[in-house]
């Protein structure tokens, strides 16, 4: 039952909770912040706002809800494909490594900022993305988390996208922590790669 302003939304609140866990129980972790949403939460879900604006009818609530899942499945299967992409060579020299790593932060960085638009809380899917591209990559989760928390150390905020300069810096920093190198400078050896990313970006 709808409870309205008046109710503080309560009713709202608790259908999105119950949803929240439907989603959990019939489809595990993955559906985890399937209610992550642009503009509120920092998301990329765009067919839910949260529930005092989504929740209405059972029949509109549940097709709203589904969009939701939906959205946020199809952008960890983006994730998972970029990550593959941007995954370093598995016998990389330390320098290469870390053009690798430095490449694939700007990458992901900039394309979290053009789904979400920068808008508020932005930056915690920044950083859920760089870690699981980290942990895909095979490292534990807890040194991923630290290495994004020190290449990015607050730098990111709210309601404000950063440069490119920024973003570079960032991809930098977490490369030459993670490997104790500076990234590879020599362009031309890795121009295939480059370019193929630069293609990727320019058609999402």
């Amino acid at each position: 039952m709808l409870s309205g302003m008046s109710g503080w939304w309560q009713g709202e609140r608790w259908c999105e909770r119950h949803i929240d866990r439907i989603f959990l129980e019939r489809y595990g972790p993955w559906a985890r912040h399937w209610n992550w949403t642009v503009g509120e939460a920092g998301g990329v879900v765009g067919s839910w706002c949260c529930g005092p604006a989504s929740v209405s009818t059972p029949d509109e609530t549940a097709r709203r809800a589904v969009a939701a899942l939906l959205e946020w499945r199809d952008w960890l299967e983006e994730l998972a494909v970029r990550f593959g992409e941007l995954a370093p060579p598995a016998k990389a020299a330390p320098e290469e490594r870390s053009w690798h790593l430095e490449r694939a932060a700007v990458r992901l960085v900039t394309l979290v900022l053009d789904r979400t638009g920068a808008e508020s809380g932005w930056y915690g899917q920044c950083r859920l993305a760089l870690e699981w591209f980290l942990t895909s990559t095979g490292m534990d989760r807890a040194a991923a988390d630290a290495a994004v928390e020190a290449a990015i150390g607050g730098r990111f905020r709210s309601w404000a996208a950063p440069g490119p300069t920024l973003i570079d810096s960032v991809g930098e920093d977490l490369a030459v922590g993670l490997t104790g190198r500076q990234p590879y400078r020599d362009h031309r050896e890795h121009a295939h790669l480059e370019e193929f990313h630069d293609r990727r970006h320019t058609r999402h």
